[in-house]
């Protein structure tokens, strides 16, 4: 039986400060104005009906190291797990693109050698002209990363075609500090618990396996359960710009 000092003692157990434990955590700027704005706009597009004309894609990116092993792994038996050598050879990295159309539960990820603004501009003719050639345009969500800026389609094509593409889509970045809006970044991290939380030796491995994990996705149409809305978000922008948030009212 638990008694009340079995509690009180578990209480002080779990307020005692420890040091030397810390989390990672992503924390909104205060008082920024340009937070809340665009915490606003990118929640707004979430909550938009799905519309084949019009789709919502997200874009972000992350890399993957690359790990050959130096000794044959032992395969698992029942009662064992497969063991692997704790020696083991890096081979390079590789850059993974992720685009997630939420509404359509479509997602296409993309290997590439690194993390290059042509690379990038690659990929968003692709998705225009390849993945979504029939829609009048395209709601992008995109992060706040250097390679992520339009003007980096100027570098890659030709003045006439880098303006066809610009005009191909609308816009809607992602505040800095404000990951917890970007469902790609929510994809990249499934792919990662579900696919790229092992050794992969090679980039044509890695294309492999990527490849398998988005097709059973994409054949049952997986979503996110998306549950952000301008009302839930309304701490974060109190937290964020609390004097503008209480004058309006909010």
């Amino acid at each position: 039986m638990i008694g009340p000092a079995t509690t009180r003692s578990a209480v002080r157990s779990k307020n005692i400060l420890k040091p030397h434990l810390k989390k990672q955590w992503v924390i909104p700027p205060q008082a920024n104005a340009a937070f809340v704005a665009a915490m606003e706009d990118v929640l707004e597009v979430y909550q938009r009906p799905q519309d084949p004309n019009r789709p919502v894609v997200c874009l972000d990116e992350t890399s993957k190291q690359l790990i050959k092993e130096t000794r044959l792994p032992i395969s698992a038996r029942p009662g064992q797990p497969a063991r692997h050598d704790y020696e083991y050879e890096r081979n390079g990295t590789a850059n993974l693109f992720m685009l997630f159309a939420p509404l359509e539960g479509w997602r296409h990820v993309e290997v590439t050698d690194r993390h290059a603004a042509a690379d990038y501009a690659h990929m968003l003719r692709d998705l225009s002209d390849k993945h979504f050639p029939n829609a009048h345009k395209i709601a992008l969500r995109a992060g706040q990363s250097s390679t992520h800026k339009p003007a980096l389609l100027y570098e890659a094509f030709p003045a006439p075609e880098a303006r066809r593409l610009v005009q191909r889509f609308d816009r809607h970045d992602t505040p800095k500090h404000g990951s917890w809006l970007d469902m790609a970044e929510i994809e990249l991290s499934v792919l990662s618990a579900q696919c790229l939380e092992r050794r992969i030796p090679d980039k044509q491995t890695l294309i492999g396996e990527v490849a398998a994990w988005q097709n059973d996705r994409n054949s049952n149409h997986t979503k996110t359960d998306q549950q952000l809305t301008t009302r839930r978000c309304t701490r974060q922008a109190e937290a964020a710009l609390p004097s503008i948030m209480n004058d309006a009212g909010h």
